[in-house]
């Protein structure tokens, strides 16, 4: 289905919870964030529905994400649920990789097709202070379990942060040198917790480029310019939310864990789904994807619209 800016909306970021066992500093506070009540989030019957009529509007690729989706219980019995949906072509899950050991092989079993790891740092202590309640370890035992599961195609995520991260550009990015790995580097946002952080902690892509001279273009996928260093397997990625708006190339639309349609990430307005069944539902699906605005008003003065952190949306 179109929006009334002409983009194809194929793309649906489903939330299954608003929980996560991190406490990253970009997302949440130390002590974490009001949680939703368990009977605010949508059971698996309601989160299948909607992806149902989703799809019967146009969406061809849902990406399951949180808060981190792997604490919710059973998450394998979703994924097959929503893998037999006809006219789905790609189901993918967001996910810090901590729980993958117990659930990577699971998770290809039930038909999950790809796997995004958030990775912001490969410093022990960087790593520890970023996510307040992580190990680089464990992550890293994650991604040795998606490899082993038979995951091909991963995408690294690493939120890029002035004076924390910035200076490991070459070695996150060395990732894909002998993996066919996509290393993806996001501007951070000013939305939820970091809406008031200080301005150099928001560093433009153009740092990767900087750090890395001798990338080379290699085309773009979704939002995600891509670019591939001469010998290595895989890809190095920039996400320009800030520095270069891509709200043009948008073709995505999110539902959080309590069932509320978001045509934008950094847009206030959001749509109730829940209760809503049928035709009222896909119409109301219809409804949020023209209801997308043409692009976010954000930058490092003006923060985020959106009322919910991250957490709370999924990304």
């Amino acid at each position: 289905m179109l929006d009334t800016q002409g983009r194809a909306i194929r793309y649906l970021r489903l939330s299954v919870t608003d929980r996560c066992n991190y406490r990253c500093l970009y997302c949440m506070g130390e002590d974490g964030v009001a949680k939703l009540p368990h009977s605010a989030i949508l059971t698996f019957e309601e989160l299948e529905e909607i992806a149902r009529a989703a799809v019967a509007c146009g969406v061809k690729k849902i990406r399951l994400t949180g808060g981190e989706p792997l604490v919710r219980r059973d998450l394998p019995r979703l994924c097959r649920r929503l893998r037999d949906i006809p006219g789905l072509e790609e189901l993918d899950m967001t996910t810090n990789a901590s729980l993958l050991p117990q659930y990577a092989q699971a998770l290809k079993a039930a038909g999950l097709d790809r796997l995004n790891i958030s990775l912001d740092s490969l410093a022990e202590d960087t790593f520890a202070c970023l996510t307040r309640r992580g190990t680089l370890k464990e992550a890293l035992a994650g991604l040795e379990a998606a490899e082993q599961a038979g995951f091909t195609g991963t995408k690294l995520n690493a939120v890029l942060i002035g004076g924390m991260n910035d200076r490991e550009i070459p070695t996150l990015a060395a990732l894909a040198r002998d993996r066919d790995y996509s290393v993806r580097f996001i501007e951070l946002m000013p939305i939820g917790e970091c809406a008031r952080w200080p301005r150099e902690r928001f560093l433009p892509a153009q740092a990767v480029l900087d750090a890395l001279p001798g990338l080379e273009p290699a085309g773009v996928s979704g939002v995600t310019e891509l670019y591939r260093m001469p010998g290595w397997v895989g890809t190095v990625g920039l996400i320009r939310p800030m520095s270069h708006h891509f709200c043009a190339a948008c073709d995505r639309i999110r539902v959080t864990a309590d069932g509320m349609l978001k045509p934008c990430l950094h847009s206030a307005l959001e749509l109730p789904l829940r209760g809503l069944h049928g035709q009222a539902l896909e119409q109301a699906i219809r409804q949020g994807i023209l209801s997308k605005p043409q692009s976010h008003h954000m930058d490092t003065c003006r923060p985020s619209q959106s009322l919910r952190g991250m957490n709370e949306i999924g990304g």
